[in-house]
């Protein structure tokens, strides 16, 4: 059993990309805390699972289908979440996002650049924008985004990802300046390779173990070891804290 957070309990959480990986594995850990969780993807199906699997355990969670790049379905999400439980959310998790594949910048193609973008650094921005102002007006929220190693370092993802993962970096920390007199803190998560549905699909056996070599503590992540730092951010054991980043990387990343 991880840490408990006493304050999570009651609280409406609202994580997105949360029908897979590490947005799934935040939800439930966040649902085991005694809050209310709402997962926003665009499976539908996926969703479901998800909140199966948390009502199954004793939690309470909500299925929000959504596309994170279209802000007037975000807007639509906002609304149903604070109607289901007459609160809007005091916890938002962007973590929605991906596609990494590595490729030259030579042969990448601009759709896929504007698309990699949109998925990860408009979407974060987007997402931020529907959830921010009844923090602001309440005085009161975390907002915990989704970096990843390869904003932080050069490597083998492309140069689209780690751009929009850079840009989610210095996004973060501008708004959390520019909210932090209202007691909204606004932290960052940089994963390095972590062991996901995504990863078993897309990375062999071999690649997955020289992967895990390639971090000081000589293992890929977990999705828990993620949500874990998720929940430390979101409470308030970490009240004092905004405008961060923490590296979820084994030691790739030192500084």
């Amino acid at each position: 059993m991880g840490a408990q957070y006493p304050d999570l309990k009651g609280r409406v959480v609202v994580v997105t990309g949360g029908s897979r990986g590490i947005g799934a594995a935040a939800g439930r850990e966040f649902a085991r805390q005694g809050a209310r969780v709402a997962v926003i993807g665009r499976d539908e199906a996926a969703l479901a699972a998800v909140v199966g699997d948390i009502e199954q355990d004793g939690g309470t969670a909500l299925a929000v289908p959504a596309d994170c790049t279209e802000e007037d379905a975000l807007a639509a999400a906002a609304t149903t979440i604070t109607s289901a439980w007459q609160q809007p959310a005091s916890v938002l998790l962007a973590f929605a996002g991906g596609d990494g594949r590595p490729t030259p910048t030579i042969d990448l193609e601009p759709q896929r650049w504007r698309a990699t973008l949109a998925d990860n650094l408009t979407a974060t921005f987007l997402t931020v924008q529907a959830f921010l102002r009844p923090m602001v007006d309440e005085g009161r929220g975390s907002i915990v985004t989704m970096a990843s190693t390869a904003g932080r370092l050069p490597g083998g993802a492309s140069a689209a990802y780690g751009a929009a993962k850079a840009g989610v970096l210095m996004f973060t920390r501008q708004l959390a300046l520019e909210v932090a007199s209202s007691q909204v803190r606004v932290n960052c998560l940089a994963p390095g390779a972590v062991r996901t549905e995504r990863t078993a699909v897309q990375m062999s056996a071999d690649v997955q173990r020289r992967v895990a070599a390639a971090h000081p503590l000589g293992r890929l992540g977990e999705p828990a070891d993620v949500a874990q730092a998720a929940l430390f951010l979101a409470s308030d054991a970490s009240s004092w804290i905004t405008g961060q980043t923490i590296d979820i990387s084994g030691g790739r990343v030192m500084m």
